[in-house]
């Protein structure tokens, strides 16, 4: 969701429907969080809310990373095509 302000920021909801274990929603919101600060600075002011998958537990945390950063981009070039328009 854009918003006025200059710096993106970042909800996290990450269930224990598909994460049953705390130690592995925790881990999986490290990794979310740690994506977010090295992609911030190219993200613009938008709001961002991540949801976790079924799948999302089993991955190891370079799986994660990946997947994230290709959301991340997607994310990039769709707010830089809104903004022009």
């Amino acid at each position: 969701m854009p918003t006025n302000l200059a710096a993106p920021r970042l909800g996290l909801a990450v269930s224990k429907k598909y994460t049953r274990l705390a130690v592995d929603r925790n881990r999986i919101k490290r990794v979310i969080r740690e994506s977010f600060r090295r992609n911030r600075g190219d993200l613009g002011g938008i709001d961002f809310v991540v949801l976790n998958r079924k799948r999302t537990s089993s991955m190891n945390n370079k799986a994660l990373f990946d997947s994230l950063n290709r959301h991340w981009n997607k994310l990039q070039i769709k707010a830089a095509s809104d903004i022009q328009q």
